[in-house]
């Protein structure tokens, strides 16, 4: 026999299979499974109302004995599986209201038990079970009512008008046809909530993914700064104090401004709904860019003149001239690099290029920054292009339409 003891000693409880009393008595989970509630209240309307509806009828159908009562209530009572065993509990049912017709005995709300039980069929998915048990129960109507009438009790009982048949056919087709009406809705807000959900998700993967961008331009930048310029200071320790000092000053810098930028993506992580305690970064911040590959040794050149850009592009736009310098800074032997501006047409051209040649040496970078320059550019619609060039070198080339991003 299986047991369960109390964590920490005591006296073992023993596992019940089945919902606990506990919550019976609360609503839990017992309430979710099992519609209890509502099958009392079917029950007791049933038991109630087919006593009215005897002494209604009474004189033309058979009086509700104890075979009459156990039937209601078992029809009543199969709802409390409904949602469990759809289909079984739509035909049992069926069969409860047929036999209590077929002793016949009055007419009246057994039939809310077949129509709840179709109802949760339906709606569960279960279409045939549903159709076939109604057609059940009107087929078996029809055969008592017009044919085998002669046979059952009450005695003396005459053949039902066939117009009484068209009302009963009309309430099949009128209770089936709600419960696919509650089918249709029931899964249309299945699928909005899917789609809500998933549109949750895909806004989440798109932040996480702007975020991993943002960390990967400011770190890879900073921190190869910081490695060139900490090779410089310990190449220059012993016989260059000064240039040494000048290295240290760079790498305090880079490291200063590193740390504001990741603080500031910190800070938007903590509050998302804040707006961001310093502008962002954008090609406004270019000659500092410049001045800090020229702390890594690299010559830049700048041509051309940004005009004033959307606060999405500009962002897009300085970071992927940051992430061009730094592969050159990284990748490429080359101590000299153009960044040419061209605006027309509605898109800003930027051409990032380096006379190489590439060196192979990379300071623990994960590959992913050519990726992200494209994603950059792939959110504004715009394209990234890569690649050495014929004359040797290396060219990074953007493309970024602004009319689509100033019309968002």
């Amino acid at each position: 026999m299986d047991e369960q003891r109390v964590p920490g000693g005591g006296p073992p409880q023993w596992r019940r299979h089945g919902p606990s009393w506990g919550n019976l008595r609360d609503g839990g989970d017992w309430g979710a499974r099992w519609p209890w509630r509502s099958t009392v209240l079917v029950t007791v309307f049933v038991l109630i109302g087919s006593n009215f509806a005897a002494h209604a009828q009474e004189g033309g159908r058979a009086s509700l004995d104890v075979f009459a009562r156990v039937l209601l209530f078992a029809g009543a009572g199969l709802l409390l599986w409904r949602k469990r065993y759809p289909v079984v509990v739509a035909f049992g049912t069926a069969a409860a209201a047929m036999v209590y017709l077929g002793a016949g005995y009055a007419y009246g709300p057994v039939f809310l038990t077949v129509a709840v039980a179709c109802f949760s069929a339906v709606v569960a998915g279960h279409r045939w079970a549903a159709w076939s048990a109604v057609g059940m129960l009107w087929a078996g109507h029809v055969l008592v009512a017009h044919w085998l009438y002669r046979w059952l009790p009450p005695s003396g009982d005459s053949s039902a008008s066939w117009w009484q048949e068209v009302g009963a056919a009309t309430w099949v087709v009128a209770i089936v046809a709600l419960s696919e009406l509650a089918r249709v809705r029931r899964e249309q807000w299945a699928r909005e909530r899917a789609e809500r959900a998933q549109a949750a998700r895909r806004r989440a993967d798109e932040e996480r993914l702007r975020i991993a961008r943002e960390l990967h331009d400011v770190l890879a930048h900073s921190i190869s700064v910081i490695n060139v310029q900490a090779g410089v200071g310990l190449a220059l320790l012993d016989t260059d104090p000064e240039q040494a000092r000048t290295a240290l000053t760079t790498i305090k810098a880079a490291s200063k401004e590193a740390l504001g930028e990741v603080r500031q993506v910190l800070d938007t992580l903590r509050t998302p709904g804040d707006a961001p305690r310093t502008p962002a970064p954008g090609l406004g911040r270019l000659p500092e860019l410049v001045e800090q590959a020229a702390g890594a040794g690299l010559t830049v050149e700048v041509e051309g003149q940004s005009p004033g850009l959307p606060p999405g592009a500009d962002l897009a736009a300085f970071r992927i001239v940051q992430e061009a310098l730094t592969n050159v800074v990284r990748h490429s032997g080359s101590r000299h690099a153009r960044v040419h501006l061209e605006y027309g047409g509605g898109a800003l051209r930027l051409c990032i290029d380096d006379d190489g040649p590439a060196t192979g040496a990379d300071v623990g970078g994960s590959g992913n920054g050519l990726a992200g320059m494209r994603e950059r550019a792939a959110a504004l619609g715009g394209t990234i292009e890569a690649g050495p060039r014929p004359d040797g070198g290396f060219r990074v080339l953007a493309v970024l339409p602004l009319k689509a991003e100033e019309d968002r």
